[in-house]
């Protein structure tokens, strides 16, 4: 199991897409800050038939899409 699965898992029980996620959000189901190895990990989505659509630093946002 990989570090962000928990985060993989509630994407993916989500039934409205896309899905816009706060850092705060994100860190709040992964019990730890988001880092760096996010965008290394980010892959494993698509996996479950989903993606990482945008990643917004600035703002702290992240926005999460079913692939068709």
């Amino acid at each position: 199991m990989n570090k962000y699965q928990a985060l993989w898992n509630y994407v993916k029980n989500q039934s409205d897409f896309p899905i816009k996620m706060t850092f705060e959000q994100i860190e709040k189901i992964l019990s730890f800050p988001i880092d760096h190895s996010f965008l290394k990990y980010k892959k494993q989505l698509n996996e479950y038939g989903y993606n990482v659509k945008k990643i917004s630093l600035k703002e702290k946002f992240v926005i999460f899409e079913k692939i068709l």
